[in-house]
């Protein structure tokens, strides 16, 4: 009989949860921040989803929100027409950095010293942090708005998905397009794993794997339902991914088999996100919540305890012998 998975549920965002992003492995653990349809962006605790503090400052919908590698800094992406850079330790705001329309997405280079912004006007923007009174360089060429914007290859290149149902490839350097892949529908979600250079995107029901560098396909899966956002396991041993049907995915990488589904949400799952050690994944959903699940279920990790089956038999077997069984209408 598999074990029933039991997921912790962070409560306190009053409206849709539309994006989130793990930290990398500190010395105090990993952390989590989620962007949300309220406003106020939350940092956790990774590991057991406790809340540490909400960014306060933005005026409109946070629809994007990352952490650098180390969280020390945080930032957000938001309908005010703003990005904003936070210290992560304080919450105190660092920098706002005025947009022209709705900004959907940013990313930190993995020094920190750079970010990287996308959004409603269709630009890339790259701000250098330590001289943002400079104006940012702005790469133009997708003809719509920009949803998720990504470096990649060493923070050589970077891959932007749009609403123009395109993603490409650009050369910082130069600030020209390398490539592009075109869909027939709008990619909903893009996750850059640097370990083997993969790119996961969901469009519709379907979770495609490309080399990031080649934009070469490697594989792809059909889900059952319209998939918003899939996340690759470190080990590439499996992959999740969430949607419409509330539900949440888990494909064997090997052999695109599903191996479990579980419903947890009370409304679409936007976004999902394994841990960086790989113990767990985080869902955020249109019903305001983050659930995060365990990779392995059973297992003794953050605030999970692991139940062996004997444990199970010796607990039933005491409430056997000492207490009559009680009998609810």
């Amino acid at each position: 009989m598999a074990m029933r998975q039991t997921p912790l549920t962070c409560s306190g965002h009053t409206r849709p949860v539309v994006d989130l992003a793990f930290s990398g492995i500190t010395p105090h653990g990993y952390f989590l921040i989620s962007a949300c349809k309220d406003g106020k962006p939350m940092l956790r605790q990774g590991d057991t989803g406790d809340w540490i503090g909400t960014f306060l400052g933005h005026k409109g919908a946070v629809w994007g929100a990352t952490l650098n590698t180390d969280a020390t800094k945080a930032a957000t992406a938001a309908a005010d027409f703003t990005a904003k850079v936070w210290d992560a330790v304080s919450g105190d705001e660092i920098l706002t950095l005025a947009h022209k329309h709705i900004v959907k997405t940013v990313t930190f280079t993995q020094d920190s010293s750079c970010l990287l912004t996308g959004g409603n006007d269709k630009l890339l923007r790259i701000y250098d942090l330590a001289n943002h009174e400079a104006a940012p360089q702005e790469i133009a060429g997708h003809t719509s708005a920009i949803k998720k914007a990504l470096w990649c290859n060493n923070d050589k290149q970077i891959l932007s998905a749009a609403d123009d149902k395109t993603i490409r490839l650009w050369d910082r350097s130069s600030m020209t397009e390398v490539k592009t892949l075109s869909f027939d529908t709008s990619v909903s979600s893009m996750e850059y794993v640097p370990e083997g250079e993969i790119l996961v995107i969901t469009y519709g029901k379907t979770i495609a794997f490309y080399n990031a560098q080649s934009l070469d396909l490697i594989k792809k899966v059909d889900a059952p339902a319209p998939i918003n956002s899939a996340s690759l396991h470190p080990e590439k041993d499996f992959f999740v991914a969430g949607g419409e049907d509330f539900k949440l995915y888990k494909f064997d990488y090997g052999t695109k088999e599903e191996l479990e589904s579980y419903k947890g949400h009370f409304g679409p799952v936007h976004c999902v996100r394994f841990s960086p050690d790989g113990e767990l994944y985080a869902s955020g959903s249109e019903d305001g919540t983050l659930r995060l699940w365990q990779t392995a279920v059973g297992k003794t990790y953050g605030l999970w305890k692991c139940v062996l089956p004997e444990d199970l038999v010796a607990e039933n077997s005491e409430q056997l012998y000492t207490s009559p069984p009680e009998i609810k209408a």
